[in-house]
Order: structure tokens, then sequence, then C-alpha cells
């Protein structure tokens, strides 16, 4: 098998990535005869096509060649690992960082996380992939990304949790509903209101089972993918939803429905931070994830949560 440059393996690549030599070309300010090229010595070394290439449509990866890119990709990226460890030898970590994040946990707990990251590792840079929780733990297998956010009962068995705080669900209503004048609620107040539920893979299930723990079972009158549209439903009357990361956007007495801590809620998931136990991390990612335990530790995190107080008892 001939013997591709690292710069060969990168204009393969991007051709894959920009879906045209191309476009790859222009990206790269490079000619198209060197893209052509590095792909015709890497098909020929194979002894398969990598692409199909359709005239005016430009390129797509074959099946074996989705496999080779797959390979190149990471390779690519601990390339690019080492140089950045190297040129962070006797210096401030520094490179890029992959990170996953449960897609409705994102908008409230990644500001806070990337705030602190930039301020502390000026030359790092961040690449994001969102989804539901099988989804970024597909990407945390497959090399996709460095670390992941989710939920610890979405992670496997392959992989390191460290967990950063525990979210207790919490119940949002409208505040038209009788029940937004209290402090907080129970399953068994919310038993007899349409449901509004959040229907992602795992979630649903979850909270599910919070009402069979206590011998109830919702009606659920509407549902969908997205917490924002959960939200908006709720503001609107149409029944009450279960949470449990805390909206960036809410404000007591502004927003349109209100959060309150569940009394009874029998099932508290842990948040935090999920990475493959046999993969050995950059120095960059390691500083990213000891920052991260560090906003815990300062409790940096705990806004993120809707905590139920138990009434103190008055003394005579």
């Amino acid at each position: 098998m001939r013997n591709l440059t690292l710069k060969q393996l990168r204009y393969v690549e991007a051709a894959d990535r920009f879906g045209s030599i191309t476009n790859a070309a222009e990206a790269m300010n490079i000619s198209q005869s060197s893209i052509t090229a590095a792909i015709n010595m890497l098909e020929e070394s194979l002894g398969h096509d990598v692409f199909i290439r359709t005239p005016a449509k430009g390129i797509h990866s074959t099946a074996t060649g989705r496999d080779a890119l797959a390979l190149i990709r990471r390779f690519i990226y601990q390339s690019q690992q080492f140089e950045e460890e190297l040129s962070s030898l006797g210096g401030q970590a520094k490179g890029t960082v992959r990170i996953g994040c449960y897609a409705t946990a994102a908008p409230s707990f990644l500001p806070i996380v990337l705030q602190a990251i930039s301020a502390q590792f000026p030359d790092s840079s961040i690449q994001l992939l969102e989804g539901n929780m099988a989804r970024v733990t597909e990407f945390l297998q497959d090399g996709d990304i460095d670390v992941a956010f989710t939920y610890q009962e979405g992670t496997s068995p392959q992989c390191e949790f460290q967990p950063l705080f525990s979210a207790p669900p919490y119940a949002i209503v409208s505040i038209n509903d009788p029940l937004a004048e209290q402090d907080s609620t129970s399953l068994e107040e919310l038993i007899d209101r349409p449901m509004v539920m959040l229907d992602l893979p795992q979630t649903k299930d979850y909270f599910l089972r919070l009402f069979s723990a206590r011998g109830l079972i919702p009606t659920i009158a509407h549902s969908s993918r997205s917490s924002e549209i959960i939200r908006t439903l709720v503001s609107q009357g149409y029944g009450f939803s279960i949470l449990n990361i805390k909206p960036v956007e809410y404000q007591e007495g502004y927003s349109r429905y209100r959060v309150l801590p569940i009394r009874n809620a029998p099932e508290s998931p842990v948040f935090g931070i999920a990475t493959v136990a046999s993969v050995t991390q950059s120095r960059m990612v390691r500083s990213f994830i000891s920052s991260c335990i560090n906003l815990k530790d300062k409790g940096e995190l705990e806004e993120l949560t809707v905590l139920h107080k138990e009434p103190q008892s008055s003394k005579k």
C-alpha cells in the first residue's frame, strides 16, 4: 500500500466534508488536481472506490469509503492532538475540545461552561454537537467527540462518568393554573391535568417511571421533541410538563409559566461528564474537564436546578 501523507489525507477528508472536489479546493486554497490525485492514490492503495462521482452533483462516499473516512478522520484528529500537546509543553493548555451535549440541557448549561473555559483558556476552541441521550452516546463511542454532557443513565458501560449535579424533576404550569400560587407540587396534584410530554428516547420512559413508581398514569395530551415548544404549550394552558434543568430564560414573575419543585419525586437523575474509559485524553481535554469540575465545586451550576426545600418547623 502506498504511503499517503497527512496532507493528502486531509485533502481526501475535505472532499468528503464539502461534498465536492471544487468546494474543498476553494476552502483549502489549493488546486483541484491536488485533491483528485490524493483521492486516486487512496483508492488505488485500497483497491476500491472511496467516492462515487456524479457530474454536476459532486461526490459522495461509498459504503466501504465511509469506513475508510472514519479512520482517516480519527487519524487526523489524533495528529492534531499530538501537535497541540507539543505546542502546550511548558505553557498553558491550548487546542480544540469536541463536546457533545444533551440538547434540552444545552441552552442553560453550556453558556456557564463555555464562558468559564473562554476566560481560562483563550487559545482554546470548542466544537459542539447536540442530540438526545442516545445520539450523544453514539457521538462519544464513534470518536466524534471527546466529552459528552449527559445524564448518567444514558451512558454505556464503556464510559467513565464524572457527576456535576443532581437534577431533580420539576413541574412547569401555566401562570393561570391554580397550582402556580403554590411553592411546590406533587405528582398526585398533577395527575388530573393533561400532560405535555417531552418525547425523546429514554426521557419519556423516565417521566412515565416517576408516575408509575407512585401507582399513577398521566394523561398525555400533547408531546414534542423540543423543550422550547413544551414550555410554549404549557404557557398557553395546554397542560403541565416535567423537566429537569431550569430554562435559562425563566424569570419568576415575568415568564408565562411557573416552575415548581415536586415534593415526592422518587428519582433525581445525575448530570455530568462522560468520556470513553479506554481513550487517553489530550492535555486540553483534561484541563477542560477539570475546569467543569471546578465550576461544580464553586457551586456555579446550582442555578440550573429547581430544589424543593422542606419548611422549617417553628420552635415554641
